[in-house]
């Protein structure tokens, strides 16, 4: 499944949706990626955001660990 999946995607790259009547339409990679600033603005909120969560998850499961 995985190798038809990988198949799958070599074939289409850079492609990711193919439109027929007018393929210069298409959406690729490239035309659907985020700005490099956008992409910054998330890295950051996932740095702070992550460990945040997993502090809490594991302070839920030390309190709970008992029931």
């Amino acid at each position: 499944m995985l190798a038809l999946m990988g198949l799958f995607g070599l074939e289409m790259f850079p492609d990711l949706v193919f439109s027929n009547p007018a393929p210069e339409h298409s959406l690729t990679i490239y035309n659907a990626a985020s700005s490099p600033k956008t992409l910054g603005i998330m890295l950051t909120i996932a740095l702070i955001g992550v460990p945040v969560v997993l502090a809490h998850m594991i302070s839920i499961y030390w309190i709970f660990r008992a029931r």
